[in-house]
């Protein structure tokens, strides 16, 4: 009867609880939606009918219930979709440009901004999910130093991420911190740190309950293992992670941060610990496999594994092959920036090249691209 008022115009002011209601769920103003408080002598703009039809039609189904209870929702319930919003924004930046200074200040920004508006809440659960939203910003913001190459400073966005991530009492956003530390400490050389923390991501309620996040966590400690010298127990890992994923169901709704993660990326990360316990022919065969797994749009990934391959060619002694495939990295990265975790893999590429006899292919790739690993 309510909602009928409202599309006919009878009610053309609904009480304060109902505006604040509409106003939250809408994100515009009631008088916007065209209702006119009629008791005011000031003048409004006329009444817009289709306007209020059409927010009704589309929105009452959802919350009509929800408003005729009575009860306003909280203001940060907007802020919570604008900041999701926001933060998918960034991961869309991400895509396109990699980890860059815009991106880790606009991370920390809104990351400022949920830590502020939780204090405001007036429900622990929308505050849990700005807690959680902050973690998530500072996340990203760690992402950003980690793929840009610039480790100082995330161990100390990691431990804030860590605390929010604990207020707001959010398994998922746990495992993805303890990820983010896990490939932090391994790009520090720290390869103990980088079990552990793959470990403590392998042990939180989300990983325990997903085969897909037990997956994750499992390839993590592999690659931590396999660079520091235990084979055996990597290989294990390995097989671990790919039982893991086979359980996975890919039809299931899944987080964006972990959006990446299917046969493609552990393909990936298959080949480097192939590589790093001494098995480069499988190494090789396991980023053919990637190549062929991964989406087209998944561009900085292509390049990323394109550069393990040419790697486990050239730890085959195939050198001319090797250089054939790493210069294809500049290919398909034309027109972005080399990210600094990428071109810090090109310098390890490099340098192998130095430390094999030198060859007018390898001399010619040197010459050509060294300006371009070096400062794109």
């Amino acid at each position: 009867m309510t909602v009928r008022k409202w599309r006919s115009g009878e009610t053309t002011w609904p009480r304060i609880a109902v505006r604040l209601a509409l106003e939250a769920i809408s994100g515009r103003s009631v008088q916007d939606l065209g209702f006119v408080d009629r008791r005011r002598k000031t003048r409004t703009p006329p009444e817009d009918p289709m306007l209020r039809r059409s927010f009704l039609n589309t929105t009452v189904g959802a919350s009509a219930s929800f408003v005729m209870a009575g009860p306003a929702p909280s203001v940060g319930t907007a802020d919570v979709l604008r900041l999701r919003g926001q933060l998918d924004s960034l991961r869309a930046l991400d895509d396109h440009r990699g980890g860059h200074d815009t991106l880790e200040q606009a991370a920390l920004a809104g990351a400022r901004e949920a830590a502020r508006l939780q204090a405001k809440a007036a429900t622990s659960r929308t505050r849990e999910r700005l807690f959680s939203l902050a973690a998530a910003f500072t996340a990203a913001a760690t992402w950003s130093l980690i793929d840009a190459g610039r480790l100082d400073g995330a161990d100390r966005y990691l431990d804030r991420a860590l605390t929010l991530a604990g207020l707001a009492q959010d398994s998922e956003m746990l495992m993805q911190v303890w990820n983010l530390r896990s490939m932090l400490a391994r790009q520090r050389g720290d390869y103990p740190e980088a079990v552990a923390s793959a470990q403590a991501a392998l042990a939180t309620a989300i990983a325990r309950r997903s085969p897909l996040h037990a997956s994750l966590a499992h390839a993590r400690v592999a690659v931590g293992l396999a660079h520091g010298r235990d084979p055996r127990s990597a290989l294990s890992c390995l097989g671990r992670a790919e039982e893991a994923l086979a359980k996975a169901d890919p039809t299931q709704p899944r987080s964006a941060w972990i959006a990446f993660y299917g046969p493609a990326e552990l393909h990936s990360l298959t080949a480097i610990v192939r590589d790093v316990v001494g098995d480069p022919a499988e190494a090789e065969a396991a980023s053919h496999r990637a190549l062929a797994a991964l989406p087209e749009t998944y561009r900085r990934n292509r390049a990323y594994t394109t550069a393990r391959l040419a790697l486990a060619q050239l730890h085959q002694g195939d050198a001319e092959q090797a250089c054939a495939t790493g210069g294809t990295v500049f290919t398909i990265m034309a027109g972005t920036p080399l990210p600094g975790r990428m071109r810090r893999l090109l310098g390890d590429f490099q340098r192998g090249l130095i430390a094999q006899a030198p060859t007018p292919v390898s001399n010619e790739w040197t010459d050509r691209y060294r300006t371009e690993w070096s400062s794109a």
